[in-house]
């Protein structure tokens, strides 16, 4: 965790990184952003026909089954994602013992949900409140919680948002969009590949008469990772 006046050392360590980033950051995020949205509307990449090339040979050769590599691909499409996160954080908030439990112990209180798994084995719940915003990255690689959000997001794995979220968190968040008071206190959690976090966002105004499930429909990916709000 890194907070103004503490973990030195990591700062200085990372400056060197950010300054470079700093140079492009203007665009590096969004473009990122930009890519992610429009990859689906472009020819596959040379990785993917790659992929596909190899796919297809083992299939050939009967060492892979492809109706397992659907089952994969399925899982982490439909059934693994955000919207496991967002159950997690709409129990929180109709239930305050969950709550009270997730923010405690966020592995076990995951773990009731039958919500773990490879990726996010150890998990620790980080909450939104009106003196505190959460900001969540992996600042060596891109460690992500994958039970609970699904696949990282382009711009999470971009050099540019993984140097400069720990040395200026709040010009970071701007660039999302989210402009940030003064007043409030910004803690960036750096993921690693034993410990990942997720970000319980405050419950929205005008949701009081909703129910869980209803709950669940309006929390997104990016209020999860810190770099919006509902």
């Amino acid at each position: 965790m890194s907070r103004d006046g503490q973990k030195i050392d990591r700062r200085k360590f990372l400056k060197g990184a950010a300054v470079g980033a700093a140079a492009v950051s203007s665009t590096a995020i969004s473009n990122a952003q930009d890519q992610e949205s429009a990859d689906h509307q472009h020819a596959p990449s040379d990785i993917a026909l790659r992929v596909k090339a190899l796919e297809t040979v083992l299939t050939e050769k009967n060492l892979v089954d492809p109706s397992v590599l659907d089952e994969v691909v399925d899982r982490y499409e439909n059934r693994i994602g955000p919207q496991n996160g967002a159950k997690v954080v709409a129990k929180a908030w109709v239930d305050s013992d969950y709550k009270a439990r997730l923010l405690d112990d966020g592995t076990a209180a995951i773990g009731e949900l039958d919500l773990l798994g490879t990726e996010g084995e150890h998990m620790v719940v980080v909450e939104n409140t009106a003196e505190v915003h959460n900001l969540v990255v992996c600042t060596l690689c891109s460690c992500y919680p994958w039970p609970t959000l699904g696949l990282p997001p382009t711009w999470y794995k971009s050099s540019a948002f993984r140097a400069r979220a720990v040395i200026e968190p709040r010009a970071v968040l701007r660039e999302f969009g989210l402009e940030v008071s003064d007043e409030t206190e910004i803690r960036v959690w750096d993921s690693t590949a034993e410990m990942r976090y997720l970000v319980l966002p405050r419950r929205p105004e005008g949701a009081e008469d909703m129910n869980e499930s209803e709950l669940a429909d309006v929390v997104t990916r990016d209020s999860m990772i810190g770099v919006a709000i509902l």
